[in-house]
Order: C-alpha cells, then sequence, then structure tokens
C-alpha cells in the first residue's frame, strides 16, 4: 500500500493510526510475516483471523512494540516505532490471549519492568497501588506462574 495521508471530514490531514510497510519478522529460518503492507485509519477497526501460526500475534506484537521487525518500516499516527517506541508505549494497549508477563519474576518485578518499559512517573508508588487494588500485595514477591 502507498503511504499516504488520510482526510479526516473535517478536513484536516491526518497519517493512519497505524502504517505498515514491507514489514517482515523471522524467527531463525522461520519466517512468520513476509512484507506486510498495511494502513489503519484513526477510528477504523481492524481484526485479523487466521489459522494458527498465521503470524497474527507477531503482528500485533510488533504493532505494539513488543517485537522488533526484521525489516520494514512501522509507525503510528506518523511516528516511526522505531525511533519513539517509549513515547508511543504510553498510548497503546493490548490484551492478548496468553499472559505477557514474565512467570519466573514476582508480581512486583513485573510491574517494575513495565513501568520502566514505558516510562511511567512515580513508579514505585503506582506499582503499589496496583498490587494493592488487585489484592496482590501480600503476593508481590511471589512468581507469577503460580497464580
Amino acid at each position: 500500500m502507498p503511504v499516504s495521508s488520510q482526510v479526516t471530514s473535517s478536513g484536516q490531514d491526518r497519517p493512519p493510526a497505524i502504517d505498515l510497510h514491507k514489514v517482515t519478522k523471522s524467527f531463525g529460518h522461520q519466517v512468520a510475516r513476509r512484507g506486510v503492507d498495511l494502513q489503519v485509519a484513526a477510528g477504523e477497526f481492524l481484526t485479523l483471523f487466521g489459522p494458527n501460526g498465521a503470524g497474527k500475534t507477531t503482528l500485533i506484537r510488533i504493532v505494539a512494540s513488543l517485537a522488533r521487525p526484521n525489516s520494514g518500516t512501522v509507525r503510528l499516527r506518523g511516528q516511526d516505532l522505531g525511533r519513539s517506541a517509549i513515547a508511543l508505549r504510553r498510548d497503546l494497549g493490548l490484551i492478548s490471549h496468553r499472559p505477557l508477563l514474565y512467570g519466573d519474576l514476582t508480581a512486583e518485578e513485573n510491574l517494575r519492568f513495565f513501568a520502566r518499559m514505558y516510562d511511567l512517573p512515580q513508579a514505585p508508588a503506582r506499582v503499589q497501588a496496583v498490587l494493592e487494588q488487585v489484592g496482590l500485595l501480600a503476593r508481590r514477591r511471589d512468581p507469577v506462574r503460580g497464580f
């Protein structure tokens, strides 16, 4: 797909919310995605479906900045994800069919890791507050694989 701006109903030019150009991702010799071109305008919905192993989760992880493509470009609202991942992560959310936690880390360590990854201000207080909110403060030092 050609890279271009989308025109909104208000007449203002806005870049696509998601813009992938020739994105490829491999795991060793196994190619999960090859040459993906995709544009999603702000306010549009996108559904990915296909058989197991088709690369749906891989593509979502790339857009969410949880995996890097081997080649190609990913832009979110016109910003290059490779150059602006930390800033863009603040506006991203992902709900997965699998937990995106590290089983060998504790609940507290997982939250501290993601707070650092997303550059959250006042991280220690926020980690404490979240653990209290979900009723895990007493288990904050337990590995999450046991939850």
